[in-house]
């Protein structure tokens, strides 16, 4: 006898307009600081790229934030509201949540996602594992705004836990860093949790390895950015005309990542618009800041968040933070 699976539920909350889209591509590159964001890396190829880079020597954040979990799930785990309501932001195939999900005997699902299908064929798989597991999917761009009032239960017995792992918050400048934790906060309720992961200070040449490693991947992920920018705009972009730079800033406690042109060049990014670069010109391409553990601990205390615990490893690299709202 076949029994039924349930379906997971998909909320679409994603209202892209690819025109505004393109134009602000195009207004990025125009910029007297060339800039192209970050969102733009991930193509097919760039999430291969990506994922080759997290099993690089060079590269710790993954396998660090991995051994945490490890090391720590109970202790974590004790410290979080059982039966809770589990976002996962950015979720992708929920791997990193399954840890959690019967750590505290979570009452729900909520995956939050940019890729609808992927997201779809995600919840699927983990619901046919939990068949006892209310699984909802929302697919959202959240860090242009994040509105879960629609799928969060209003239930004292089931309070929302945010888990914002693979110190993504990084990426974010830091006045939006604290505009989306400021907005997490605010659907937290009173009883309600963030489960966030941080990239901690470190030693200048760990972090720039990090970000340019010597068989050169993180390099192939950059300058595949320019494919991309190509399809979108229909620009000429040559990647063999630039390299791939990171370095650390450390005035403002962040990786920078770089394209640099090569040559004296002109590119063509739309039918009506040139651009010449000069050699040795720079196009951002990512932020990735890097904090103290009481850095970030005052962000989440700017943002209502006024209690914290922090685990991180022997290092202290990495840090996973769990911060309770101020009543």
């Amino acid at each position: 006898m076949n029994i039924a699976l349930p379906t997971p539920r998909i909320e679409h909350a994603l209202h892209t307009d690819p025109a505004h889209e393109r134009a602000a591509l195009l207004q990025g590159l125009l910029q007297p600081a060339a800039r192209i964001d970050s969102k733009y890396f991930y193509d097919n190829v760039g999430c291969e790229l990506f994922t080759r880079i997290c099993e690089l020597d060079e590269y710790y954040p993954t396998r660090t934030e991995a051994a945490i979990f490890r090391s720590c799930a109970e202790d974590i785990a004790a410290a979080l509201p059982s039966g809770a309501q589990w976002i996962d932001l950015g979720c992708g195939d929920c791997a990193k949540s399954r840890l959690w999900l019967e750590q505290i005997h979570a009452s729900r699902l909520v995956g939050v996602d940019i890729a609808g299908e992927f997201l779809q064929s995600a919840l699927t798989g983990l619901a046919a594992c939990h068949p006892h597991l209310e699984c909802i999917g929302v697919v959202s761009d959240f860090t242009q705004r994040l509105d879960l009032s629609q799928v969060i239960d209003e239930r004292p017995d089931a309070p929302p836990v945010f888990f914002y792992p693979g110190s993504s918050i990084g990426n974010f400048t830091r006045p939006d860093a604290l505009r989306l934790l400021r907005s997490i906060r605010s659907q937290c309720g009173t009883r309600g949790r963030l489960l966030i992961c941080v990239d901690l200070l470190k030693p200048r040449d760990v972090l720039e390895a990090a970000y340019d490693d010597a068989l050169g991947v993180t390099a192939e992920f950059n300058l595949n950015v320019l494919e991309v920018v190509n399809r979108e705009l229909d620009a000429d972009f040559s990647r063999e005309r630039f390299s791939h730079r990171a370095l650390f800033d450390s005035q403002h406690g962040r990786i920078e990542m770089h394209l640099v042109a090569q040559c004296d060049q002109d590119v063509r990014l739309s039918e009506r618009n040139l651009r010449h670069f000069s050699e040795g010109e720079h196009v951002l391409t990512e932020y990735s800041h890097k904090y103290s553990t009481t850095e970030f601990g005052a962000m989440l205390a700017e943002a209502g968040f006024g209690r914290f615990e922090v685990w991180t490893d022997p290092k202290d690299w990495f840090g996973v933070f769990l911060a309770e709202p101020t009543a």
